[in-house]
């Protein structure tokens, strides 16, 4: 990582920003990362929208909670972590959309309840076996170097699937999220829909995690879509502007990062919070004069 950086936080000119981004561009793991970081965005804040208008925006946060358990065992019992973490993280979305559509537990409540039982589960293995290590710290505050060339491959893959299944069930989608007993009235199945905006979110989820840890993964998820809802009103544009604002931040903040020598999780969620501010501001002015 870059070095020109002192313990004092510095600010640079244009021209330097500029010629440190083009030696950061010459490291081949931070433009991996920043190109398999901005297709996980993308996902992301496609999936958001509907996430954050269903009222589900915590589900995110709770599965990727999960999704660090699932990972903690996975290393304990030196297996594929995404290969053992992606259908567990399914599993447990799976279970929260079940249990909210009965109503049997609230839904925060079962959120909470499952989310803590997973990162129980992952910080008891991680004590009785490796320790907070290198490897765990990376998946709970994310690393631009934790990505091996098989997470990638299974990174581009699996996004590529999310946004294609993304696009092709658009409408049903649309219609799943604004109003979901119109849609089952006019022979939608809802359920599956609902299920299957579950499975794209625990994919995404873990596969984010890579980058910005478990504790930072759902702000992908939930800043852009609101940051978007500040300004626009219709679905589609909310949708585009979320999927711009999302790859922008995440390639801003890695370069953040990179140039101030501070966590790419955290530098990520700083640039979307300083946006979402913006936007809220714009917001704010639009209103006053009308």
């Amino acid at each position: 990582m870059n070095k020109h950086v002192s313990n004092s936080f510095e600010f640079y000119s244009f021209s330097e920003m500029f010629s440190m981004i083009h030696n950061m561009l010459g490291y081949p793991f931070i433009t991996k990362a920043i190109f398999i970081g901005a297709l996980i965005s993308l996902c992301s804040s496609l999936l958001g929208v509907s996430l954050v208008l269903k009222r589900y925006s915590m589900i995110g946060d709770g599965l990727s909670h999960v999704g660090f358990g699932a990972l903690a065992v996975a290393t304990a019992m030196n297996v594929a972590p995404l290969k053992v973490s992606i259908p567990v993280v399914m599993a447990a979305a799976f279970c929260l959309l079940r249990i909210n559509s009965k109503k049997s537990v609230n839904g925060d409540a079962a959120i909470a309840l499952i989310s803590t039982s997973f990162l129980a589960i992952g910080v008891i293995t991680v004590s009785i076996t490796s320790g907070m290590n290198t490897d765990v710290c990376n998946y709970m505050f994310g690393s631009i170097l934790a990505m091996s060339d098989s997470d990638v491959k299974m990174s581009i893959v699996l996004s590529i699937i999310v946004l294609v299944l993304f696009v092709v069930f658009y409408n049903k989608i649309f219609a799943v999220t604004f109003d979901e007993n119109f849609a089952k009235a006019t022979g939608v199945k809802a359920q599956l829909y609902n299920t299957l905006i579950a499975v794209l979110i625990s994919l995404t989820i873990v596969l984010g995690m890579r980058l910005m840890g478990a504790l930072l993964i759902s702000s992908l998820i939930i800043f852009p879509s609101l940051t978007s809802m500040r300004i626009f009103s219709r679905f589609k544009s909310v949708v585009i502007c979320s999927a711009l604002l999302s790859v922008i931040c995440f390639i801003v903040g890695i370069s953040g990062s990179y140039i101030y020598e501070i966590p790419a999780g955290a530098s990520v969620v700083a640039v979307n919070l300083i946006t979402f501010i913006l936007f809220t501001i714009v917001a704010k002015m639009k209103k006053q004069f009308k």
